[in-house]
């Protein structure tokens, strides 16, 4: 094997040279040379994309560069980006790949990668999950202050240590609580899924501290840390996590959630984004 096809083979595994090609990619496609925020939309949250601003271009996920069409219902396969009032631009990613999918870590931590490498400094990571508090009823948004991994994975890779002590922004928060002043804030735990969590599950991510349970954002917030992104996570809780509701659990049941909470929890990002 001669060493072109040996440094061709090193920038494809390479995941920061993915992302750089995916970034270039985006440049090219929206003719926006620079984007400052990067959104992640979950469940419930893909409303917020047509009120933060002017769509300057919309991509197909699939087509840019490490990116595929989304496995979950309720996600849009988009990635657009937005000019603000401020003149700023956001990129919003709407084709997330969640653990539990099997394409590996890099993959999960590509599109907050890609963002870091096209310019964005903030990373806002948005999703739907379980309440274990029963007065945080179906539609309510909470801001993440912190969160436990429960994946047993990182996206960090060989002798890279990034201190998580900060990791969710508290300046991003208290901006978020100028918008919406009732905001409750919590740790957020990620399981691996897609199956939901059992009711001692529950119990036990209760007994560590964990406020929200849910299948994403602890490593693409990771990953947003290593590549020095500020990060704001917000949850929406769709449903009441297991055994703190007697109700079933269902997929469906999060996205009626998410489409009922959708045109408030969309003003309220939308706004906290333009004041970014």
């Amino acid at each position: 094997m001669n060493q072109t096809i040996q440094n061709n083979e090193l920038n494809v595994n390479d995941p920061f040279e993915s992302a750089e090609e995916a970034a270039k990619y985006i440049a090219d496609r929206t003719g926006v040379k620079q984007h400052d925020i990067a959104l992640v939309l979950g469940s419930g949250w893909g409303g917020a994309a047509e009120l933060i601003g002017k769509t300057v271009a919309e991509i197909p996920a699939h087509e840019v560069p490490g990116f595929t069409k989304p496995a979950v219902e309720g996600h849009v396969g988009l990635t657009r980006s937005i000019e603000l009032p401020s003149g700023k631009h956001a990129l919003v990613l709407g084709s997330r790949t969640h653990y539990y999918e099997g394409r590996g870590v890099r993959a999960v931590a590509h599109g907050i990668r890609t963002a870091a490498a096209a310019g964005a400094k903030i990373a806002v990571l948005t999703n739907g999950c379980g309440g274990l508090h029963p007065e945080w009823a179906p539609g309510q948004p909470v801001l993440i202050s912190d969160h436990i991994n429960l994946t047993a994975a990182s996206p960090l890779e060989g002798a890279t240590f990034v201190d998580l002590t900060d990791l969710y922004s508290q300046r991003l928060r208290d901006l978020a609580r100028e918008i919406d002043p009732t905001l409750p804030e919590g740790v957020y735990c990620q399981f691996r899924g897609p199956h939901y969590e059992t009711p001692a599950e529950v119990r036990m991510a209760k007994v560590l501290g964990a406020d929200l349970v849910g299948m994403s954002t602890t490593l693409e917030a990771i990953a947003a840390r290593e590549a020095g992104m500020e990060v704001l996570g917000i949850s929406l809780v769709t449903n009441a996590a297991a055994g703190i509701s007697e109700t079933p659990l269902s997929h469906e049941e999060v996205i009626e959630a998410g489409q009922a909470a959708g045109p408030r929890i969309s003003n309220l990002l939308a706004n906290i984004v333009r004041n970014l």
